[in-house]
Formats: C-alpha cells, structure tokens, sequence
C-alpha cells in the first residue's frame, strides 16, 4: 500500500510531548497486535479453505472409483447368472458381498483391501509412483487425476498444482507404508467413507463449511484491510514523529555524562557562520520547553585539525561530490570544486562538441530542473536518479556542448553555412574529374570565416587530418591550463600554511617541470598559429616531431621553428631533468633534518602542551599559557569547536612514510609527460 507524504508535516509534529509519544507507542503495539492476529487468523482460515477444497476433489475423485467398480460388478453378476455353466453363490457369499444392506459391494472389507486417498503436488507425482510401485513390489492399484483449482502456497504466495490420487493395496502393513510414503512427499491424507450415503454426506458437510468458511474469510479479511486503511492514513505523521525522536536519542547517544556537574556533555565542531544559527535555536527551544537550566555553548580552543566542510547547494552538490570522489581537501585549503563547475562541463564538450546533441542534453536537462519539486525524492530508476541528481552538471554540458559544436561548426555530424566561406574552388580550364584530378582551394583575400571551422573543410580530402591535428592541439593547450591553475592552488595552500618546504620542495619544481616540457609545446603550438607560413619559404614543423626529438636528439634541430631553438631546448630540458630528483628528494630530507633538529633533545615547544577538556573544571589555557574564562576563547578559521576534544598525541616522524608519500608524487609528475606524448602522438 503506497503512502502518501503529508506536506508541511513539521508544523503537524512539532513539540511532541513526552506522554504523546508514550500514548503514540502504545497505540502502535496495539495495532500491531491486532494486525498479527489478523493476519494469523486469515492464515489459518485459509489453509482451512485449501484442506476442504482439496477434501472435496478427494471426495469426487474417490466416489467415482467406487461407482465404477459398483458398475464393473454389476456387469460380472448379469454375465454370471446369464452363462447356464457357471456356478451359483452360495447364500455365504451372497451375504458377504451385501453385508451393508444397501446393495454396494461390500468386498474391501472381505477381502482385507485398504485405501488411502489424498492430494500431493504435480511435479512429485512421478515419483510417488515408483517409490509405490518399488516398494509395494506392485501389489497395488492407484488411480489419480488432476485438481481443476489452483491451490496457492501460503509461504510463497504461489499457485501451485495438485493431483488427487487414491491407492488400493491388501493389508494393513502396506497401507500403513503408503500412508508413510504420501506424507514423505508432502501429500495431505483425507478420509472418505466407502458408503455411497456417507459419501454424500461428507460432501455436503464440506461443502456447507466452504460456504461458511468463505464467509469468515472476506469478514476477516475486510477487517484487516480497515484497519491497514487507517493505520497508511496516520503513517507518515507517525513515521515524522519516530524518526525525530530517533534522531534525538541518536544525539543525546553521543554526549558524555559529568558525574560532578550532573549534566551532559557533548564535543563537535559547527562552522564559524552558523554558530550564532546553533545559538539561536538553542535559545527558543529553551523557551518553548520551559527548562529551568537552559544549554549553553562555549567556544573553545582545541589542536585537533577541524574537519573540511563545504557548503554547498543543489547546483554545486554533484560538482562538489565528484571532488569528494578522488579526495577530500584538507581544512582551510582551496576547494577544488569551484573552479570544477566550469573546468569539467567544458572539457567535457570538448569531446562532445555538438551543436545537436548538445541540445538534447540542455533540453533533457531543462526539463528535469523545471520539474525538479514533482521530483525530488522520487525514486525512478537507477539511471534516471543519476541523471537527476546531476541534472546541472547536465545542464552545463550541454550549454558548453553548443559552444564547441559552434566552434566545430558540426551538428549531427554536419556542418553550418552560417557565414560566407573563406574558400573558393576555382576549376582549370583543363580540369578532368574522372582522371582523379584534385581540386584545390583558394583563399579569398582579404576576408577570414567569423567564427568556427569554415564549412567548406567539410568536402575536403584533408579534412581529417586539419581538424584531428586542431582539436589534439587544443586540447593540449586546454590541459595545460588545467595543470598550471591546478599548481597555482597548491602555491595558495602552502602560502595560507606558512610551509616554505611545500613551495620549494613541490610547487617550484613542479611549475619549472611542467613550464619546461608542456608550456614550452603550448608556446611552440601558438607560435606556429601565428606565423604566416604561406608567405615564406619554410615549410612549418611538425609539434610531434619536435617533442620527439627534443628527448631523443637534444644537441640537434631537424626542423627548424624559431632561431635558437637547439639551445632553448636544451636550457629546457636539463631543468626538467634536475626538477626531478629536486621534487623526489628535497621535501623528505628537510623534514628529517628539522625533526632530528627539534625534537632530537626530547623536548616539546611550550605553545604544543596547551590542551582544553570539556571536563576540565579548571579554567582553560591559551597559547600564551595565561588563563582565560570558558566564555572568553577567540576561534580561528572557518570551523570553531564548539567543545574542543582533547589532542591525539604527537605522531613520531616516519621518514618511508614521507619518502614513500614522495615518490608517488613525483611518478604522477612524470607520468604526466607520458600521457602528453601519446595524446600528441595520437
């Protein structure tokens, strides 16, 4: 049964007193109570209504057996008496035969023949019957047919299909082993009368119960679905008010208890701007519960690390967890996502760039922002809820795939005319196509296509080649302006810190490694951009081959860009190749040589013992080691404490650890020049 959620039910809830949830818990285990029994009784009444039907299948199936063996007999009689030759029966056998006075063969009895009638499932009957016919050595007779009802397992919920079966066998021994097989197997055993008039009546009895049986059945069952009605009418209120409770015992779970104070004590961090909100809240709720001791909040010092937080909103949450993915950033330092809200969706397009699925995605993305309030907390799909949840992202890949298929001139694979192209096809007077002459294109002077790749590349046979070589080339570009801003936050970081060693053991090294291998290939890509090379004689270079040769052949320049390029070159790469043991090296042993420097003695600075307990009944220390009221402590940062913890101790320095650490940073470093190969290579 779907339950529907009751708009603004924080003011329906709210102020739940103490006797209203005690009431509201005993109500619900009267209901539950109530429902089991229910439930517990419609089961019951329903396996009582599949025995009587399977009863009454039993009951058919069997009388038709006895009524055509009663026929079988009459017919052997009528061909007795008929046949002059055969012999008569003695007046013994006569009454044997009718001993019941009603003129049914009353031979079973005579003749010590048994009977066990019963319904077993479908799929068993098989081997019923060879487990029968191999114990019994064949000495039996077994007639079954097949149930027309469905019976439904009231487990499962599944409908499963039955036969009835009836065996004969001789002796009380083996239909004692009958019925033991039949149970085995699962089969439910049913008496029936041999008399046709008991037979009769044992039909009529079932019948008359199944009647009333049903009748307490959609009683019951009415009664049940009432009771479901209004409990999923009052459950989401319920459930607001469980879930509060539940999320305020979760709280008070995570206070310390003062036995000297009598009071409980909690340790957290909140940020610095909402602190005056924390207040605040406090206050009126104070007020409205009438404490006569109300909360109070004191801010204090503490050593521990603040742990990171980032406000975000339903725009820059999906930007911000996809940063949260690869690693959180420390507290205090640059947050990455910001500039990711532009960074991923653009190179993104970069990719995508498409004029025309660009705009399926902004409409895709559109819609789900425009009907984001029908919705949210909807659970959909999988896919979808992906989708939804970064529905922005979406958004701005899409706008940002539009501009680049704008700048790719490209829509469904296909270009636009939207401006005059800057090419012209002039046809010679000699000209043949079917000879594979090419045709080639001439500039018209004086004028460049506004904006984009100009159509007319479209039909060119070089066409691959010019925009597979332009977009490698921008993209290299592109990633290389990722990478330097990216160096740039780690410059801000170690500013911000006050950490020299992570400006000159990280930030330098890596800035004149990446300047000198990946700046100087965006200085040569932009350089030949803009050089002319139509009006010298110079065939321009190739950027692949001189980034390869640049490693390979460093004293020699095959294909010349600029004059002096041999020793530029060289310049730039001994940089690079003395940036790398600076960045492996540097960090891990300064920071050896200053822990052997300072705490070589055993001794600890007077600024690092300073540590505040919430349970500390002494007035705190600051970093002066001058006293100061609980009331009186200044916060630092972002983050205050609004209970400080007490500190960890200090960590003994590990020199493999940093080494370690190191090294990984200075491979990703290297590494990065690999992939800046093959992608130009590419």
């Amino acid at each position: 049964m779907t339950v529907r959620p009751i708009p603004n039910n924080e003011n329906i809830t709210a102020a739940t007193s103490a006797s209203e949830i005690d009431d509201l818990a005993d109500k619900c285990d009267q209901l539950e109570k109530r429902v089991s029994e229910l439930n517990d009784s419609y089961d019951v009444l329903q396996k009582r209504w599949t025995e009587l039907i399977e009863w009454r299948n039993v009951l058919r199936e069997a009388g038709a057996v006895f009524e055509r063996a009663q026929g079988h007999t009459d017919e052997i009689r009528r061909t007795s008496n008929d046949d002059d030759t055969a012999p008569l029966l003695d007046d013994d056998v006569e009454q044997n035969v009718n001993a019941n006075g009603s003129g049914e063969p009353n031979s079973f009895a005579v003749m010590n023949i048994g009977f066990v009638a019963g319904v077993i499932s479908r799929d068993r009957v098989n081997a019923f019957e060879r487990i029968l016919w191999r114990t019994l050595r064949g000495n039996l007779f077994m007639n079954q047919s097949e149930m027309e009802e469905k019976i439904e397992n009231l487990t499962t919920g599944e409908s499963v299909d039955k036969n009835v079966f009836i065996v004969f066998a001789h002796g009380k021994e083996l239909i004692s082993k009958i019925r033991k097989i039949s149970e085995s197997l699962g089969a439910d055993l049913y008496p029936v009368d041999e008399d046709v008039n008991n037979r009769r009546d044992q039909i009529r009895e079932v019948n008359q119960r199944l009647t009333d049986l049903r009748s307490v059945l959609d009683n019951t069952k009415n009664t049940l679905m009432a009771e479901l009605r209004m409990i999923a009418a009052k459950l989401a209120s319920w459930m607001v008010i469980v879930k509060k409770e539940k999320a305020v015992y979760h709280a008070l779970n995570k206070f310390n208890y003062d036995q000297a104070r009598k009071c409980l004590i909690a340790e957290g961090w909140c940020p610095k701007n909402d602190l005056s909100v924390v207040q605040h809240t406090l206050r009126e709720v104070n007020a409205r519960a009438g404490l006569q001791m109300p909360s109070i909040i004191n801010e204090l010092q503490t050593n521990k690390t603040p742990p990171t937080y980032f406000k975000t909103n339903k725009f820059t949450v999906a930007f911000q967890n996809i940063i949260n993915a690869y690693g959180t950033a420390k507290y205090q330092e640059v947050n990455p996502g910001l500039p990711t809200i532009v960074t991923f969706p653009f190179l993104f397009a970069v990719m995508f760039g498409d004029i025309g699925h660009g705009f399926l995605m902004l409409l895709a993305a559109v819609l789900m922002v425009l009907n984001e309030k029908r919705l949210d907390g909807k659970k959909v799909q999988e896919i979808f809820d992906m989708a939804y949840y970064g529905r922005y992202i979406m958004l701005m890949m899409g706008s940002f795939s539009i501009f680049t298929g704008f700048m790719y001139n490209d829509i469904f694979s296909k270009p636009l005319s939207i401006f005059d192209s800057m090419w012209e096809y002039r046809v010679p007077e000699n000209w043949k196509q079917d000879q594979g002459q090419v045709l080639h294109a001439e500039r018209v002077p004086g004028y460049t296509y506004p904006f984009g790749v100009d159509p007319k590349w479209e039909p060119a046979t070089n066409n691959l080649l010019f925009t597979n070589s332009y977009k490698m080339k921008l993209s290299v570009i592109l990633g290389w302006a990722h990478m330097t801003y990216s160096l740039l936050n780690s410059y801000i970081n170690a500013r911000h810190f006050r950490t020299p060693i992570d400006i000159w053991g990280n930030f330098v090294p890596g800035m004149l490694f990446l300047q000198s291998i990946f700046g100087y290939l965006v200085v040569c890509i932009i350089y030949k951009w803009s050089v002319d090379w139509s009006a010298t004689d110079q065939q321009p270079p190739g950027i692949l081959n001189l980034l390869i040769y640049m490693f390979l052949s460093p004293t020699e320049v095959k294909e010349h860009l600029y004059s002096g390029q041999v020793y530029v070159q060289q310049t730039l790469l001994v940089i690079a190749m003395i940036c790398v043991p600076w960045l492996l090296l540097l960090k891990p042993f300064y920071l050896r040589w200053e822990n052997k420097r300072h705490r070589g003695l055993g001794y600890r600075g007077l600024g690092e013992a300073s540590r505040v307990s919430a349970l500390d009944d002494r007035d705190s220390m600051d970093g002066n080691g001058h006293a100061m009221g609980r009331d009186s402590f200044e916060a630092d940062g972002d983050t205050v404490a609004l209970v400080a913890e007490e500190a960890d101790e200090e960590e003994e320095f590990d020199f493999s650890d940093v080494m370690i650490h190191q090294t990984i940073h200075t491979i990703g470093k290297a590494l990065s020049l690999i992939v800046l190969v093959i992608s130009t290579k590419s």
